[in-house]
């Protein structure tokens, strides 16, 4: 007899709706810790991330970690039958998330003032680039003009030279982060208050981005001062810098606490910049930065990257290499936290990336890889909605499913 699933989200229904990244790393998350999560996928191709990036067998990697655990089915959202099928799912939902422009849910009768008719307990969760109110609530919004508008863009890169971005999509996971934080808050409301209606989570991906924006606002409000770009440091905190080494590898080193800055200065020999008393304090410091910078600019070109690191782990500070992914997967401390769990795909090994937090009690786990376009779509058909398979191959023979 099988145990029942004690993660903290089993038993909570969700239908998908989302395409691309924000939607779906939402979903992703909330499935790795028990919600039965059904994706609904246009029929054919499916999800368009299905084809990004590298790509196996008709089929990108990264599907196979963003669809994980996820249940896939097919409707087609622009006939009436498939409107009503979804429609019929929400309403023995407990979640429904959508991430397509504002409007278009409503346009199809699937918006949530409809589906709450339908359903007063749902929560509707909503990812947009701009939000579902306000004058650019109607904008397209990539995670690439959302990270810029946010303000994020504006520090990022160096002085006189172009803002840059990461190479990845962080404004669209950051977003999904929100979103599952949101979803997880409606949840609690729900659960203390039974009689509570479901509501509206409303996600902006500039939103999420200006979230995590520090001091930049109050700075500006208080004192009149706008954040610059700095290039691999830190505005007003010193020393922390990225360096490269005698082996052409770059270390992060943060020495800028009072002790630790001693420490470091001593380890990379110059006592003199470790007792100097300008230097003492942060505010100091920062007055000293290129001083302090070319020091241990000099310091690092001058030793192997291993050699620089071990010199500052035997002084207790702060450094660390910068990984490519042969690094991580090559790391005791990656595989000693569990941070790649293998799936099997056609008969082949894949590694896919552990999902966090860690909870000691209740963790999340992968059940199963992302899987093919509309793989479930006659289970829950007919397990859920009671579709007979008589009537599952007519909607098929229609192209509705």
């Amino acid at each position: 007899m099988s145990q029942p699933d004690s993660r903290p989200l089993a038993g909570i229904r969700i239908i998908e709706f989302g395409q691309l990244i924000a939607g779906p790393f939402a979903g992703c998350l909330l499935a790795y810790f028990g919600a039965e999560v059904i994706k609904v996928e246009p029929p054919g191709k499916g999800d368009p991330i299905r084809g990004w990036r590298a790509v196996e067998d008709g089929t990108s990697f990264w599907w196979r970690s963003i669809g994980r655990n996820k249940k896939s089915i097919t409707l087609d959202l622009k006939t009436e039958r498939g409107r009503e099928l979804a429609m019929q799912l929400m309403a023995g939902a407990d979640v429904v998330i959508e991430n397509f422009r504002p409007g278009v849910m409503e346009a199809w009768g699937l918006g949530p003032d409809e589906a709450k008719a339908e359903n007063p307990a749902l929560v509707y969760a909503r990812i947009s680039g701009y939000g579902q109110t306000g004058p650019y609530a109607g904008k397209p919004g990539f995670a690439s003009v959302c990270e810029g508008f946010s303000g994020f863009r504006y520090v990022n890169g160096h002085p006189g030279e172009a803002p840059v971005r990461p190479n990845l999509s962080i404004g669209d996971s950051i977003a999904g982060l929100h979103a599952a934080f949101g979803i997880a808050l409606a949840l609690l409301g729900r659960q203390r208050d039974s009689e509570s209606a479901g509501q509206v989570v409303d996600v902006a991906l500039y939103e999420s981005m200006f979230n995590l924006m520090e001091a930049v606002v109050p700075e500006y409000s208080g004192a009149g001062i706008v954040r610059e770009p700095s290039g691999s440091t830190v505005t007003g905190i010193v020393p922390t810098n990225t360096y490269r080494c005698f082996d052409g590898k770059y270390v992060v080193i943060g020495g800028n606490g009072d002790s630790i800055f001693q420490r470091l200065m001593m380890a990379a020999g110059h006592p003199e910049m470790a007792a100097d008393p300008r230097m003492a304090s942060n505010t100091g410091r920062v007055a000293c930065e290129e001083e302090i910078d070319r020091a241990l600019a000099s310091w690092c070109a001058g030793q192997d990257s291993a050699d620089v690191l071990a010199t500052l782990e035997s002084a207790r500070v702060p450094a660390g290499p910068i990984y490519n992914v042969v690094d991580m997967f090559n790391d005791e401390h990656f595989n000693a936290r569990g941070l790649f769990e293998r799936v099997e795909i056609n008969g082949r090994p894949l590694d896919i990336p552990a999902m966090v937090p860690k909870l000691a009690a209740t963790p999340g786990r992968t059940e199963w890889p992302g899987g093919e376009v509309g793989s479930h779509t006659h289970q829950v058909l007919r397990d859920v909605l009671g579709v007979s398979p008589e009537a599952l191959e007519q909607l098929q023979q229609q192209g509705v499913i």
